[in-house]
């Protein structure tokens, strides 16, 4: 992008990079790191990778937890008023999850809390599903204890041995465990396992056990076709990850099972690759976010001249700028699947580059959980390319240790 020179005796701006740095931040980018298997791996040495390719085992080890458990048991009592999921970070996006599969035609709302209130209409007559992968978050454990005060149905889900599980033997909730691959955010179907089989008990959702396998099948499909051996020229998550280099990503989905893949993308983004990503939900993003392909970040100088004009002045072009990532449902409303169309013409008409991302198979399910992962290793190979290790999260955990020194 030009701008205009700098005074050099102007004062730094707080958290400028320091004079001679690369103003992309792409200093550490190489992008041979995804050229080989062994480069690949180098580069991951929390092993990110293998977390994420351990989903389809997580379908199946949670399953058989969750039913050892004695999930459904969680009938007993009834279909609930209403279902409250409560979970932060890589354990709250499993309510959303929960929500989109249970879909538009469920018979009761389901909704996720993220912080530490339960909403004043939650009582006796709803279910409240805590979530933590550790058994400890803090905004998880406050929200469950509320809810047992009040007397609502729980369910709690999260790692054995821990304060989630201590306050499930206190108030007679039913507790299922969980055990991490590693980062909660890479354990999401062992925390969701557990959710889809309790609306299934709770005949909120159609989810039977053969759903379950072949949900699982297709996640090793996608983990075969985005293994670190395969090359970027056939591997779909390591190209859609070096086409996104250095540009801000624009996520939106086309349904609002994609919306939630596409949410979930851009956590992704932010905690494996340290890098930003803008999330969005059609229609909505076309009453809103579409203006942003006209301004600053857009590829054609704020709208001026024509993208494909060879001859036209580039000065004013960004190098790097916004990228459409559609994350594309199999099952949309025929005008958003319009809307979603135009809206890639409207993109690409601007100079700005649209990755399609889209759903397989036909179960709910299925389509979320290979957007899901497919998005999942395109965050990875994101943070490798760019020379981040993808595992650590040391920022979230100054935060924690900040706030518990107060």
């Amino acid at each position: 992008m030009s701008a205009a020179p700098e005074d050099p005796e102007a004062p730094a701006r707080a958290g400028a990079a320091p004079a001679g740095a690369d103003p992309a931040g792409l200093d550490g980018v190489d992008e041979s790191r995804l050229e080989s298997a062994a480069a690949t791996e180098a580069a991951d040495p929390g092993g990110m990778l293998r977390q994420v390719a351990s989903s389809a085992a997580q379908i199946r080890e949670a399953r058989m937890l969750a039913t050892e458990a004695g999930i459904e048991r969680i009938a007993d009592e009834g279909r609930p008023r209403a279902v409250v999921v409560t979970g932060m970070g890589g354990s709250g996006i499993s309510g959303d999850v929960l929500a989109a599969v249970c879909g538009p035609g469920c018979p009761v709302p389901v909704l996720t809390v993220r912080g530490h209130r339960l909403p004043g209409w939650v009582g006796a007559a709803d279910l409240v599903i805590a979530v933590s992968c550790s058994g400890g978050t803090e905004e998880t454990l406050a929200v469950a204890a509320e809810a047992a005060r009040r007397g609502c149905r729980l369910l709690l889900v999260g790692g054995a041995e821990s304060p989630l599980s201590r306050l499930g033997e206190q108030t007679r909730g039913l507790f299922v465990p969980v055990r991490s691959v590693g980062q909660p955010r890479a354990t999401l179907w062992g925390l969701t396992v557990p959710l889809l089989m309790a609306a299934r008990a709770l005949r909120l959702a159609d989810v039977p056990d053969e759903v379950l396998e072949s949900t699982a099948v297709r996640l090793e499909d996608v983990a075969h076709r985005c293994r670190p051996a395969s090359e970027p020229f056939v591997n779909p998550a390591k190209r859609v990850a070096l086409d996104l280099l250095g540009d801000v990503p624009m996520v939106w989905g086309s349904s609002p099972l994609a919306g939630v893949a596409a949410y979930r993308m851009c956590c992704q983004l932010n905690e494996n690759a340290k890098y930003p990503g803008v999330f969005g939900e059609l229609p909505e993003a076309g009453h809103n976010q579409v203006v942003a392909f006209d301004g600053y970040f857009g590829r054609s100088g704020g709208g001026a001249g024509d993208p494909d004009d060879f001859f036209r002045d580039r000065t004013g072009d960004a190098e790097h700028g916004l990228h459409l990532v559609m994350m594309r449902d199999t099952d949309e409303h025929p005008q958003v699947a319009r809307r979603r169309e135009v809206s890639a013409e409207l993109a690409a008409a601007r100079g700005v580059p649209v990755t399609e991302i889209r759903a397989e198979g036909d179960h709910p399910l299925e389509r979320m959980a290979t957007l899901v992962a497919v998005a999942d290793y395109v965050t990875v190979y994101l943070a490798i390319a760019l020379g981040v290790d993808p595992t650590p999260v040391t920022t979230i955990q100054e935060l924690k240790a900040r706030i518990a020194d107060v």
